[in-house]
Order: structure tokens, then C-alpha cells, then sequence
């Protein structure tokens, strides 16, 4: 990022700090649903920062992922980046979002295949740990489920196809979800309010 900031940065740190004022009372309610295992959410959003006010600031158009890793029904990791690869579409920017997220689920559902080999109790009862995640993209979604070599998309391969074993295996699914019930938008872009507020509530377990 620009190590100038901006009247914008000032904006929005104000905004932030009344935002955090208004929630200081509004807590996380964790009550694990013990039917659940991982579930996580992932979206990206393609160049929507940009401006036409600062059209020569390339901070303007980095592209942006957020995730919600989902555990018993709590949420147990969120985060909203900056992509630093470059992706020229939108659903190149959504399928490195979901080969991010993944990277982070990966070990996680390992630990706990090890803890049950050794006799750990752990919420999830099933033979394997099974990670359903949801994505609004169809392209990305036709990318992770159907495993051709696109001209096209063959620079992903080396660095964003490390999942697919598991897909294989149907250790991990991958579910389209509709772009108002994806609460990973969130972590992406503004929302209307209304949308905002629904997800807010449903992230922190209202």
C-alpha cells in the first residue's frame, strides 16, 4: 500500500472507530451444533475498490478475498486480504480465494483425522472430516469440480489446483451458494445495510 494516506484512510478510520463505539455491547454467541463439522464460505471481489478519482493508484485495483472458516456452527477464523497474485477476471480472483481459504482448512482437517487416531474425542463423529465450501462463482465453482487442463487457465495449476485430490476423495465439497446468502461478502465489499446486518448476525451467532 501507498505509504501516503490519504483524506479517504482518515474517512474510514473514523468510521471504523464509531462503527466498534456502536458494537462495544454486541458479543459472539458460540453454541456448537455437534451435527456440523467444517464449513466455509469464500468470496472475492474483482478490482471493486478501484476509483476513478486516484485511476493511477494501482492500490485502487488490488484485488480482494475474504473467508469464514466454519466449525461446529462457530466460526473459528475469519479474514479479509489483498490477493498478491494477479488475476485478470473475476473468477480467476474467486478461484485463488478458494485455493487460499483451502490452504488454511487443509491442516486443520488433518489435526483432527490425528487427534481421532489417537483416540482424541472431537466434535465431528464421522469417519472423515468433511469441508463443504461455498462459492457463488460458476466458473470458479466448474474449475474446482471438473478437472480439465484449460489453455486458458493453465498457469493456475502449479500453485491453485492443490486441493482437487480432496474433491476427488469427497473429503471436500464444493456447493455453489447464491450471492445474498454468502456471508463472506462481508469481508469484501459494502454492503446495504439490511444485507450487512443479516450477515453480521449470522457470523457472530445471533
Amino acid at each position: 500500500m501507498s505509504p501516503a494516506p490519504k483524506k479517504a484512510h482518515g474517512e474510514a478510520i473514523k468510521q471504523i472507530g464509531g462503527y466498534l463505539l456502536g458494537m462495544a455491547d454486541k458479543g459472539m454467541f458460540i453454541k456448537p451444533d455437534l451435527r456440523k463439522s467444517f464449513e466455509v464460505y469464500v468470496d472475492a471481489d474483482f478490482c471493486g475498490n478501484w476509483n476513478k478519482r486516484y485511476g493511477h493508484d494501482p492500490d485502487t485495483a488490488c484485488l480482494h478475498h475474504g473467508y469464514i472458516i466454519m466449525y461446529a456452527g462457530v466460526a473459528i477464523i475469519h479474514k479479509s486480504q489483498l490477493q498478491t497474485k494477479i488475476a485478470l477476471s473475476s473468477t480467476k480472483s474467486k478461484y485463488t480465494g478458494l485455493s487460499c481459504v483451502l490452504c488454511e482448512v487443509l491442516p486443520l482437517m488433518n489435526l483432527l483425522k490425528e487427534m481421532k487416531r489417537h483416540g482424541i474425542p472431537v466434535l465431528d463423529q464421522r469417519p472423515k472430516v468433511h469441508c463443504r465450501v461455498f462459492e457463488d462463482n460458476s466458473g470458479a465453482l466448474e474449475m474446482a469440480k471438473i478437472h480439465k487442463w484449460r489453455p486458458r487457465t493453465k498457469h493456475l495449476c502449479t500453485k491453485l489446483h492443490h486441493f482437487r485430490s480432496y474433491v476427488t476423495r469427497k473429503e471436500i465439497t464444493i456447493h455453489p451458494i447464491d450471492t445474498e446468502d454468502q456471508p463472506a461478502d462481508i469481508l469484501t465489499k459494502p454492503l446495504a445495510v439490511e444485507l450487512f446486518i443479516k450477515h453480521r448476525k449470522w457470523l457472530i451467532g445471533w
